[in-house]
Order: structure tokens, then C-alpha cells, then sequence
């Protein structure tokens, strides 16, 4: 069995989307041949914690954890804030107004933080990772990113040791949602740093096939042949044994973050629609928030109509998240409200499909969602900016509720290629190809 070396960033006690997929491919690598070492930070400044996810660790997957110097406590500093992390991988509303604490810390980080805030790490994480090349007679390397960081000390590991190189990728890098509105110098920096590392590994796995068509459209000499698109999944294993509940009205549920251009208004506005059609009344929907909230959205919440059916969650641990998925009727998705969004596909599309349970997705017409979803058969996907469209989703789901049939009927086939292990063997096949 040949080992390789994981580079993460974002891995266990650390929560969210990143975190189940570099999780799942540990899990699920050595069944296809491959035995895992993790490279991960210590004591992460995470956005959000998952301690749950821990125990999901395989026992015999050694977790090399190395200290960073986190910048976050210069920017609690300047912004004058205490307790919880900052999330800077926020999405850029161009609209939102800021005050001068916050246009200096966004400079400080589109100035110096190159490719990102963890930048800090590759201090020390190259020393740790050689050693654990040597320690463990290592035959490959695998990276996951964001944070870009982390391709960086790949790319500083194979040039070190030699070994074949995988940089896995689940968003594009430079000229994302994400990416910090950067002045000439450092967004020259950020794309040579992205080029290198594009031509320096010796293949490139992506989470969907947008960011493949973004590399290759930057640097159109980059080898077609090196790109793999391996899709995120779910894991069936996760999901919990819950206990049906028996309701009349629709239960509605959306689990993950919100904020900025990824908010509820057309779908508020949509149920306001059918509620002033006299076709919904207030007490004929439940709609559950379960994630991470910005004041923005709380805000379009609270001037609604439907703002008493509104149950606000909060954050849980993802196997809660998904048992709160069982017990709904309809999985709400929502995408950024940009033209990047047409090729983006969250993670949690796939939790939602695994669960068969009817999804209403407001995703760009033609976009990669949509396809997913027509594929699957596990729902309707409707554009983010068709009040219409999404009333009469919502009024078909409900009249179905009323009328005791099935919401959707999705393609259990269809879905269950998705299942996270599959993503793992496909892995390890570029794994093998590259060490071959």
C-alpha cells in the first residue's frame, strides 16, 4: 500500500463543506489502496467548529497538527472585536457600506496576505511536512484548497522531496467570489503564485468543472490531460436513524451559511407572492434556518411576512444538520447571486439529493446545479431572480403535501454515484497515474 501526504488546512475539530471533503477522501483512501498521513494546523482559527467531526478521524490515520501564526488577532485589533473568528471568506456584496477600520483591515489583507491569511503556515509547516515524508517513506502528495496556502507548501514539498504532486481544488483561486479586491502589485503576486502552482503539479483534482474551465481559460497553455473533476458527494454513514414527524404545513429547511448575495429575499418574496394569492397563509409553512446567518439576512428575515414562520436554528454538528434535512419536506438551496455562480455547485447539494428528499434550488438557468438536479431528478431549480417561477415551485410542493403524493421522485441511481467513497476511488486512480 503506497501513503500519501494530506495538506489541509481545514480538517477536524474544524467544521463546514472543506472540511467533509478532504475528511471523506481520508476515510475512504485506504479501502482504494492508498494509506493517509494528515497535515493539518493546530489550534485553527476556524470560522466554524465541528468537535463531533473528531471521532469521524480513522483511528489509523496518523494527524500531524502544526502550529501557525494566525493574523486574525491583528485583525480583531484594528476592527476593535473580541471572541469569535473572523470569517474572511466572505463574499463581496459591492454594496454594503464600511467604515474606515474595515476598508484598512480589508487593504491589510488584499496587501500582505498573499494568497491568503494563512500564509503564516508555511513558516511552519514545510519543516513538518518533510519530516513526515521521511517518518512515514511517503510516495505522493495531496493538497486541498482554499486556503491556497496549502498548495503553496505542496508545491514547496515537491520541490524539496520530488514526489508527484496532486492539488486538489474546491474553488477557483484569483478573481473568485472570495477573492480580496487586490491593487496591481499583489494581484500580479496572487496570479503568478496560482500559475506556478498550476504547472507545477503533476495533475490538478477539482470539486466541480467550473474551476477546470477557469484554470484553463487563465493560462491556456496548462496540459487539458492534468484537470480531473471529481465531484463532491455525501456519506450515506452520516446520515442519523430519525423519528418522522407528522405535520400538516410544509417544512422548508436550509442548512449552511447565508449572507451577502447569497440571502432569502426572492424566495420571502415568492412566499409573499402566493400568501397575497390567498394560495399560502403564514400557518401553512415552517421554514427552518439551520447554519450560520449574517445580520443582513436576519434582517431580510424580520421585514417579512412570513418572518413568524421562520425557526432559526443556528449552527449544529453536521450529523444534527443532516437529521434536521430527514425531518423536512423541501431543501432549500440558494446560490450567490453572481455570474460566477453558474458553475458552482456547494457540497451540500449532494447531502441534500442524498437524503430524497424534494429540493428547490434558485440557481442560474443552465447552470450546473440545475443540471444535477434534472439528472437526479431530485427537485426543481428555479433562477435566483424569478419570483414567479419559485412561487409556483413552493404552490406545486405544497398542492403535493395537501394531496398526500410524493414531493419529488428522485433517481436513486442517479444519486447514489455520488457517495463520497466513489469520490475517494477516483483519487486514488490520479494518485496512482501520478506515482505510476
Amino acid at each position: 500500500m503506497k501513503t500519501v501526504l494530506v495538506v489541509a488546512y481545514h480538517f477536524p475539530p474544524g467544521g463546514g463543506p472543506g472540511v467533509q471533503r478532504v475528511l471523506k477522501h481520508v476515510t475512504y483512501l485506504k479501502a482504494a489502496g492508498w494509506r493517509p498521513i494528515v497535515l493539518t494546523v493546530l489550534d485553527g482559527d476556524f470560522p466554524a467548529r465541528d468537535e463531533s467531526l473528531v471521532a469521524r478521524i480513522p483511528v489509523d490515520v496518523p494527524v500531524i497538527r502544526v502550529p501557525i501564526l494566525e493574523p486574525y488577532n491583528l485583525y480583531r485589533m484594528v476592527l476593535g472585536r473580541k471572541g469569535a473568528a473572523i470569517d474572511v471568506n466572505v463574499n463581496k456584496t459591492g454594496s454594503q457600506r464600511r467604515g474606515w477600520k474595515e476598508s484598512l483591515a480589508e487593504f491589510i489583507r488584499a496587501t500582505f496576505f498573499i494568497p491568503d491569511a494563512r500564509i503564516g503556515w508555511l513558516l511552519t509547516a514545510i519543516a513538518a511536512g518533510m519530516k513526515a515524508i521521511k517518518d512515514y517513506n511517503v510516495d505522493a502528495i495531496y493538497s486541498s484548497s482554499p486556503p491556497y496556502t496549502c498548495a503553496l507548501i505542496a508545491r514547496a514539498l515537491k520541490r524539496r522531496s520530488g514526489l508527484p504532486w496532486v492539488a486538489g481544488f474546491r474553488d477557483p483561486w484569483t478573481g473568485f467570489l472570495t477573492t480580496p479586491d487586490r491593487w496591481w502589485l499583489p494581484a500580479a503576486v496572487d496570479r503568478a503564485l496560482e500559475r506556478s502552482v498550476f504547472k507545477t503539479a503533476d495533475a490538478v483534482e477539482c470539486a466541480w468543472q467550473g474551476i477546470i474551465d477557469d484554470a484553463l481559460a487563465k493560462v491556456p497553455s496548462l496540459d487539458r490531460s492534468k484537470f480531473h473533476h471529481v465531484p463532491n458527494g455525501y456519506d450515506s454513514s452520516d446520515f442519523p436513524t430519525v423519528e418522522a414527524e407528522e405535520h400538516d404545513h410544509l417544512v422548508i429547511t436550509y442548512t449552511g451559511s447565508m449572507y451577502g448575495r447569497r440571502n432569502p429575499r426572492t424566495f420571502l418574496a415568492a412566499l409573499e407572492s402566493l400568501l397575497a394569492a390567498g394560495r399560502l397563509g403564514v400557518e401553512d409553512v415552517e421554514i427552518r434556518l439551520v447554519g450560520r446567518f449574517g445580520d443582513d439576512v436576519l434582517e431580510i428575515v424580520k421585514a417579512s411576512a412570513f418572518a413568524p414562520s421562520v425557526r432559526l436554528i443556528g449552527y449544529v454538528p453536521h450529523r444534527e444538520s443532516i437529521g434536521w434535512l430527514l425531518r423536512s419536506d423541501v431543501l432549500l438551496l440558494i446560490v450567490d447571486e453572481a455570474p460566477e455562480s453558474a458553475e458552482i455547485v456547494p457540497g451540500k447539494v449532494y447531502e441534500y439529493l442524498g437524503t430524497k428528499r424534494a429540493v428547490l434550488a434558485l440557481a442560474p438557468t443552465g447552470s450546473a446545479i440545475e443540471r444535477l438536479i434534472q439528472e437526479t431528478q431530485g427537485g426543481i431549480s428555479v433562477p435566483q431572480d424569478d419570483v414567479e417561477g419559485i412561487a409556483q415551485a413552493i404552490g406545486l410542493f405544497a398542492d403535493r403535501k395537501k394531496a398526500a403524493e410524493p414531493l419529488a421522485r428522485p433517481l436513486s441511481g442517479s444519486i447514489e454515484k455520488y457517495e463520497r467513497k466513489h469520490a475517494a476511488e477516483q483519487l486514488a486512480l490520479i494518485l496512482t497515474g501520478v506515482t505510476s
